[in-house]
């Protein structure tokens, strides 16, 4: 793009916007000041930025017809065949539709995005091609990612496998939907407040979101730099931990891995073998706004049945559990300023910037605000009035709040091995009417946040796994099992235990 230095005129808009009083001169005089700062941004359009590499053949793919795409699932298809050996020979991938793949059209839900063509591979889609994978398309997500349901997409509802009326949970609707119903081997999934365990809960699968940081979001669209994670998602705990062997550890490129955590050989440790392992059943994750009761009751005989295989399980409380909510609002401000303001990348941050998808996302931005969906613009409004009136208090206070809540959980898992609680304690809903009031529309995208247990531990990064653990009135239910930072293999283990011995 060409730029252009701002004129007198331009000086004395944006000096209005930012309060100040500036003459005549004053304007003149800056705009004269700035001249070299826009020629320096001439030579900086000149320079070639680096990329990151697409190592793997494929064409465009296509849109599936809607005979072929029963649940909505898929926004687009494509077959993308990576290495011919490595760990995930012939595995097939949904790749939910926040993460970039080269030459395939990605929309994150939203058509302020339509038509974008990513011109990069994340660096998970990077993994999983040269582990031998096989991509099979793009997932449709939510749109921007910012629901708990899954019907904010603009591609349509997402429908849930075991009752077509009723929602998968979102934000990673597509990959939930597309996993159960046994079109892929595995997903990728993107979770900021339980967007990949809220899906697998009420589709019945496995959803693990990882340390915070272990799993590069690199050449994914964000929502806030504090709590960004991709993680899988599979229908076995086993294939979560083959799946995370691959994406896990340091790409050099996002800063969210500051603590530079490895990937490990987690599947190595599948035994079934849980004994002596120490489960803690917090008692605030039960009986939350709108819990039923059984399924409340089925995670608690769920964490008992640990007991049969040598487990200790006990109760314990951890007051602090129930302040997620007022947390999660808190960070209001930081969505703003990633999504916003920030035109989907945000600012202040070492890494690789996906250039090509800001572009398109501002421009499109800017010109189309109305295509928002409701839950953005709330977030959006909120933030902005947040910043506005209190200028960052509450947005500082929440993360200060959130490492608060971190040590209540560590201080647990000292004598703990693993929290146990529901994933979410509600099935899963009908889907709303089409055209029905903002009202309902919001509460079917984040009133049900109210029954989870999920955005906790993305503010505090400690790994959290839903497994299902029963089917009352043949829809499925999700036990969530927490661990230490960095403990992912102990939450996976677990969680494949449960399954060997009692799924």
């Amino acid at each position: 793009m060409a730029i252009e230095a701002p004129s007198i005129d331009d000086v004395v808009r944006i000096g209005r916007a930012l309060g100040l009083n500036l003459s005549a001169q004053d304007a003149e005089s800056f705009c004269q000041l700035l001249q070299p700062s826009f020629t320096a941004l001439r030579q900086l359009d000149e320079l070639v930025e680096p990329t990151l590499p697409v190592k793997y053949p494929r064409d465009g793919g296509w849109r599936p017809a809607p005979e072929d795409n029963p649940l909505n699932g898929w926004y687009w298809r494509c077959e993308i065949k990576g290495a011919t050996e490595g760990p995930l020979k012939g595995k097939t991938f949904a790749i939910k539709d926040n993460v970039c793949v080269a030459g395939i059209p990605m929309m994150n839900g939203t058509r302020l995005l339509e038509g974008f063509v990513p011109d990069i591979d994340a660096t998970v889609v990077t993994r999983i091609l040269e582990a031998g994978g096989i991509i099979k398309g793009k997932s449709v997500c939510e749109s921007l990612c910012a629901s708990g349901g899954s019907h904010t997409s603009d591609n349509g509802p997402v429908h849930n496998p075991h009752d077509s009326r009723r929602t998968t949970g979102g934000s990673s609707s597509g990959s939930g939907a597309l996993v159960a119903a046994r079109e892929v081997d595995m997903a990728i999934g993107g979770d900021q407040g339980g967007s990949i365990r809220v899906p697998s809960a009420w589709c019945g699968i496995c959803g693990l979101k990882p340390t915070y940081g272990l799993v590069p979001y690199t050449g994914a669209l964000p929502i806030e730099l504090t709590v960004d994670h991709l993680g899988p998602m599979a229908r076995s705990a086993a294939d979560c931990a083959l799946l995370l062997e691959v994406i896990a550890g340091p790409d050099g490129l996002d800063p969210r891995q500051q603590a530079n955590l490895a990937s490990a050989s987690y599947t190595k440790a599948f035994t079934g073998e849980v004994k002596g392992l120490r489960l803690a059943i917090v008692q605030e994750g039960f009986g939350l706004p709108g819990s039923e009761k059984d399924i409340d009751e089925a995670v608690v005989a769920a964490a008992h049945a640990f007991e049969k295989v040598g487990a200790r399980v006990a109760g314990v409380s951890i007051p602090r559990h129930r302040d997620g909510s007022a947390i999660f609002m808190g960070m209001a401000e930081g969505i703003l300023a990633t999504l916003i303001t920030g035109s989907g990348l945000g600012t202040n941050w070492k890494g690789y910037y996906a250039t090509s998808m800001l572009d398109a996302f501002a421009r499109r931005l800017r010109a189309q605000p109305d295509d928002l969906p409701e839950t953005a613009k709330m977030f959006a409004i909120n933030g902005l009035y947040l910043r506005e009136r209190y200028h960052g208090h509450y947005y500082a206070k929440a993360q200060n709040l959130a490492r608060a809540l971190k040590a209540a959980y560590d201080a647990v898992l000292r004598d703990h091995d693993l929290l146990v609680m529901p994933t979410i304690s509600t099935q899963a809903p009908l889907l709303p009417a089409p055209g029905c009031s903002r009202e309902e529309y919001m509460h079917a995208a984040l009133g049900l946040l109210d029954s989870a247990n999920t955005a906790q531990f993305d503010f505090t990064g400690h790994p959290a796994m839903s497994v299902p653990c029963g089917k009352p009135e043949s829809l499925p239910i999700g036990m969530m099992l927490v661990g230490r930072t960095g403990a992912d293999a102990t939450v996976l283990r677990a969680a494949d235990a449960w399954q060997r011995n009692f799924g």
